[in-house]
C-alpha cells in the first residue's frame, strides 16, 4: 500500500471545497477550525462559534492576535465585515433552531449509517466533554465529521456500530478523513473519494466494512 495521507491543511481544504455560496456553517472545536483558513474570499460563507460568533474569518497574522476575539476552541480568530458576536445563549437558539446549514464536528467513532460518538470514549476518569456537540449534531441541516481514519493504534474509527456514548444517531452525512471521504446512508458507506495510489480493497479492508463504489 503505497499512498500518502492528506495533511491536517490538506483534509481541510477537502472540507471547504464542499461548501456551497451562502451557507451557514459552524466548525467544531479542533481540526474543522482550520477549515476557516481554506475557504475562497470569493465565497460568502457565514461561519458561526458556539461562543457566539458570525461573520468568523480566518486566523489573524501572527501578531495581530486579539484574545478577546476567539472561536470555541479559544484560538484567536478574525471578524469578517458585518460579522457579529453575542451571547451563548443566543448562538445556542440558532445552533438548536435549525438556522445552520452545516456543522464540521471531530469524532472518535462513527457508524456506517451515520451514528455519531465524539464527547466521551466511556474510560474511567475520562473527562466528557459534549460541549454544544449534542445541539449541532441534530440541529443542524447537514452534519459533516473531519477526522484521521485510523487511531494511533491503527483501528478504523469509522464502524458498523459505535461502542463509546453516542452524541448523535443517524446524524452523520459525510466523513472527511486523512484518507478518504465518504458518505453515511441507511444502506451503509459510499465513496466520494480517496487519495492516490490506495485501491477501494485497499480502504474497505482498512475499515474493516464494504464500501460502495
Amino acid at each position: 500500500m503505497t499512498y500518502q495521507k492528506r495533511t491536517k491543511d490538506q483534509l481541510a481544504a477537502r472540507v471547504a471545497q464542499d461548501i456551497p455560496e451562502g451557507a451557514t456553517v459552524n466548525l467544531g472545536i479542533g481540526q474543522p477550525t482550520l477549515v476557516a483558513n481554506h475557504i475562497p474570499s470569493t465565497l460568502e460563507v457565514l461561519l458561526h462559534s458556539e461562543n457566539g460568533i458570525l461573520g468568523m474569518g480566518p486566523a489573524p497574522a501572527e501578531g495581530e492576535e486579539d484574545y478577546d476575539l476567539i472561536n470555541a476552541g479559544k484560538q484567536p480568530v478574525t471578524l469578517l465585515k458585518g460579522g457579529a458576536f453575542f451571547h451563548h445563549a443566543d448562538s445556542f437558539a440558532m445552533m438548536r433552531g435549525g438556522h445552520l446549514d452545516i456543522c464540521v464536528l471531530g469524532a472518535f467513532q462513527v457508524s456506517s449509517t451515520g451514528d455519531l460518538a465524539n464527547w466521551s470514549t466511556g474510560e474511567p476518569g475520562s473527562i466528557p466533554a459534549v460541549g454544544g456537540a449534542m445541539d449541532l449534531a441534530i440541529g443542524a441541516k447537514q452534519t459533516w465529521v473531519m477526522m484521521d481514519l485510523l487511531t494511533k493504534k491503527g483501528e478504523s474509527k469509522v464502524v458498523d456500530k459505535c461502542t463509546y456514548p453516542l452524541t448523535g444517531i443517524g446524524c452523520v452525512k459525510r466523513i472527511y478523513s486523512d484518507i478518504a471521504t465518504l458518505a453515511c446512508t441507511p444502506d451503509g458507506l459510499k465513496l466520494i473519494d480517496m487519495v492516490d495510489g490506495l485501491s477501494h480493497a485497499e480502504l474497505e479492508k482498512l475499515v474493516g466494512l464494504s464500501i460502495a463504489a
